[in-house]
């Protein structure tokens, strides 16, 4: 099967997840994706072994890839990744700040002798700024970036349980080195791109931003509820179960109470007439309608709103995700064994197609044969 990016060579100084998932994306649409690994590998292989063994960061984050180990300490190996990097349409590394330009491996220097390489820069904080030097991880950058403190309950913030920071890091630089192709492909030219795990988050968090600056205070925690638009959350059946429902225009809202509720009355009730006053009476507005919500079975529940045209859904853990009817699932090959995980949203691989986890050094002998002086 063609990919669009057939042909296309990218080399990784890679290691975690933000520049790996994009990598991996890179890989899946059908680019040569060489892997470089410190001694002793991505310590992502190492997070745990619940996967057959395997880390499962590291068997989501890098299948298709060659993987090559390298010493960068180490003048012979320094010049098989300067040989792999002049025969590269893409240069894409996160190490920590500094470290790549001190080896000669900096966007400038690189550039200077082959104009139309793109390279991409990836970091905490960006390569200005008095937060430049500083290492940075998932978690720390959930916090800085005030991701945390619009997310939990109103008793307590939390972490977003998935790496946010670094999957939002991991698409920016998937979108900007496909936007620098096109832009080589009109040009002739490359690009350095440099992005940062903290941008990418303060991209992400806009809405709260604009909420601060333009309207003096930031959306509340709301747990599993949205700060900004009512009714929008959970609600329990008569059987005890949690229902998601959304409302997100006047349509809908005169819908859930006139076809849904059996309940008129809540769409004339001017303490609910659109929606901030529905958030400024959020506590009244959630009591009317689990009143009447939780009268019915969440059978019945389901085929009201469904039959309703109102959105909703459940509350589901990952056991009951694992099975869940809409999932798509890709076979992939790893040094332990094949494993299914969820597959691209927008496959470029054929269904019948399987792709594989490198080992450590898997590629590193055939590598550096190409690569020899």
């Amino acid at each position: 099967m063609t990919r669009p990016l057939d042909g296309l060579v990218v080399v990784a100084l890679e290691q975690a997840v933000a520049v790996p998932l994009a990598t991996r994306k890179l890989a899946d649409a059908g680019a040569r994706v060489i892997k470089v690994e410190r001694p002793g590998g991505d310590f992502a292989r190492s997070y745990d072994r619940v996967v057959e063994g395997g880390s499962a960061y590291f068997v989501w984050l890098n299948r298709g890839k060659e993987s090559v180990v390298l010493n960068l300490d180490d003048a012979e190996d320094l010049g098989v990744l300067e040989r792999m990097i002049a025969t590269a349409d893409v240069f894409v590394q996160n190490l920590a700040p500094g470290s790549a330009a001190r080896r000669g491996l900096g966007a400038g220097s690189l550039r200077s002798a082959q104009p139309d390489l793109i390279t991409c820069d990836v970091s905490g904080y960006g390569t200005d700024g008095p937060y430049a030097g500083m290492k940075a991880y998932d978690s720390l950058i959930q916090g800085e970036s005030g991701l945390q403190s619009v997310t939990g309950s109103a008793d307590a913030p939390a972490r977003v349980g998935i790496s946010a920071s670094d999957i939002a890091a991991g698409m920016h630089v998937h979108a900007a080195v496909l936007e620098a192709l096109l832009w080589r492909d009109r040009t002739g030219e490359g690009r350095a791109l440099s992005i940062s795990l903290f941008q990418s988050m303060a991209d992400w968090m806009s809405v709260p931003y604009l909420h601060q600056v333009y309207g003096g205070r930031a959306p509340e925690r709301a747990g599993l509820r949205h700060p900004g638009i009512a009714p929008y959350g959970p609600y329990r059946s008569a059987d005890g179960d949690t229902v998601l429902l959304a409302v997100q225009n006047q349509r809908e809202w005169r819908r859930l109470c006139d076809e849904v509720l059996d309940r008129p009355d809540l769409y004339e009730d001017p303490r609910f007439a659109d929606n901030p006053a529905r958030v400024s009476n959020r506590e009244a507005l959630v009591a009317a309608l689990q009143g009447s919500l939780g009268r019915w079975s969440t059978r019945e529940l389901i085929r009201r709103l469904d039959e309703g045209r109102i959105a909703f859904g459940r509350v589901r853990s990952v056991a009951e995700f694992v099975e869940h009817p809409q999932l798509r699932l890709l076979n992939v090959d790893t040094p332990q064994g094949r494993v299914r995980l969820p597959s691209e949203p927008a496959p470029w691989r054929a269904p019948d197609t399987v792709a594989r986890v490198p080992a450590l050094d898997e590629h590193g002998a055939a590598l550096r044969r190409e690569f020899a002086e």
